[in-house]
């Protein structure tokens, strides 16, 4: 009876003690709710139709270096840039590109900046001299963030805008477009070939005679030329190789990575030479793609070896 007697009150205290416990814990951190299990759900049923077109689009799209996010989507972007706040610059920042931008646009230029997002490109540039660039992207999040930071600064406009159609801008109302990373997103995207001569077509129409459109991109001449090099376009095409950001051979000292300007002779067909090798294997290319007139014989031949595929989706897109 003692016995019971004593482990009757340590099960009394031990219980006071535990009550206690969870009293402060709901007082300070509220009701413990386990999470809700989330029901399986069946996996999507694909059509051998849809299959067989799929695989017909990843013959023009960058597989290998695209992942399972949908770059093309206004959403992703809205999502990545509430959650990521900070500035990021694609690729390269404007002191890597200054000498080629330079080179090729004017300070007195009116630049498209399509596909700004949050990088300080744009600002960086207006520091060097340039008097005005219109900031295009299709997050509202990206524009309205870029329009706050930026309000005291006349030089910069910015604009939500889907590259894919511009019609808000006049033909030939630009003297340069520039391209960091955005025919990249949508060549991640479904509807790649389509997407991709949707904004080349966009970019072509917005720009003057003899105005550039300046991509710098990771993608080489056999992944980005069939788009580019195109006779609808007649776009004069310099090709240049740049390095990563801190690339240096093994073995050699640290040192700054001087730029080339002399652009890298092309094939007949617009591609790289056979012998020709980078240092870094994994550099950023850079197309300037001068907008001449159609009597302008340019030294290498325009394909479109795209016409006849886009033709036909354009016509299945018209039945749906």
């Amino acid at each position: 009876y003692k016995n019971l007697r004593v482990n009757y009150h340590k099960a009394t205290r031990k219980l006071h003690f535990l009550s206690l416990f969870h009293l402060h814990t709901f007082e300070t951190q509220g009701p413990h709710i386990p999470p809700k299990k989330r029901p399986r759900r069946s996996p999507p049923f694909i059509s051998p139709e849809t299959t067989q077109n799929l695989k017909k689009d990843m013959m023009l799209r960058d597989v290998s270096s695209c992942n399972t996010y949908n770059y093309g989507d206004a959403l992703y972007w809205d999502t990545r840039y509430v959650q990521e706040a900070g500035s990021f610059d694609w690729y390269q920042r404007y002191s890597a590109l200054r000498p080629y931008v330079r080179h090729c646009v004017s300070t007195s230029s009116r630049v498209l900046m399509v596909g700004c997002g949050n990088a300080v490109m744009s600002e960086d540039m207006v520091n060097d001299g340039y008097e005005e660039i219109v900031n295009v992207d299709i997050s509202t999040v990206a524009i309205d963030m870029m329009k706050r930071k930026n309000e005291d600064v006349p030089q910069m406009k910015y604009l939500q805008m889907d590259v894919r159609d511009m019609s808000f801008f006049p033909d030939e109302s630009f003297d340069a477009v520039i391209d960091k990373g955005t025919l990249d997103s949508l060549m991640c995207g479904t509807n790649a070939p389509m997407c991709a001569a949707q904004m080349l077509g966009e970019v072509s129409r917005l720009l003057k005679n003899g105005g550039v459109y300046m991509l710098i991109t990771y993608g080489d001449p056999r992944a980005r030329m069939p788009h580019l090099n195109r006779s609808v376009f007649n776009w004069k095409i310099e090709l240049y190789v740049i390095p990563r950001p801190g690339f240096q051979k093994p073995g050699d000292p640290p040192s700054n990575v001087k730029p080339c300007l002399e652009p890298i002779p092309l094939t007949e067909k617009g591609l790289l030479p056979k012998d020709y090798t980078m240092e870094d294997p994994d550099s950023h290319f850079i197309y300037i793609c001068t907008k001449v007139d159609e009597s302008v014989e340019l030294s290498y031949k325009s394909i479109d070896p795209l016409t006849e595929d886009l033709r036909l989706e354009s016509l299945s897109l018209g039945k749906d």
